[in-house]
């Protein structure tokens, strides 16, 4: 797939979230293991209302290879609300970054979806941006055909 890759200012996205730390080798689990979580608490506060969008956020620092190391790199798994509320537990009122950001959309399986994320980094490089270390995608509405799922895929520039 071919990527368009835009520059932006956006401002943060308020989510109800769960935070952990994951590596190369476990990551996913965490991050879907934390959105349970968050899921479980959206249903048992119905007063908290959202959009029904998953967010994945990845605080990276690119110069300490964070995703390489035993603990891992800070995440966060969550959904956008529409408004901040009081956390409960592991589920904690917390936003994507606000700022500059580098960003593309990937349309199709999310197996696929690392072509996205090297699309923008490498235009970052080749354009002389900067990656400010935090990233994240925001996943659209399900949809049964892989074809026509969406993802955004965000890096902060400095």
């Amino acid at each position: 797939m071919r990527y368009e890759v835009q520059i932006h200012d956006v401002s943060p996205q308020p989510l109800a979230a769960g935070r952990g730390y994951g590596n190369a080798q476990n990551y996913i689990d965490h991050l879907f293991a934390l959105l349970d979580e968050v899921w479980k608490f959206l249903k048992a506060n119905p007063h908290v209302k959202h959009e029904g969008l998953n967010v994945f956020l990845y605080f990276d620092q690119w110069d300490k290879g964070l995703l390489q190391n035993d603990q891992g790199m800070p995440i966060e798994a969550g959904v956008k609300v529409v408004a901040p509320f009081e956390g409960e537990g592991r589920v904690v009122c917390s936003a994507t970054p606000g700022g500059t950001v580098a960003t593309a959309v990937h349309i199709g399986p999310y197996a696929k979806l690392g072509e996205a994320h090297s699309a923008v980094r490498n235009w970052c490089k080749d354009n002389g941006r900067t990656l400010a270390g935090p990233f994240w995608e925001i996943y659209g509405h399900w949809n049964d055909d892989p074809t026509k799922l969406r993802t955004d895929v965000f890096y902060l520039l400095i």
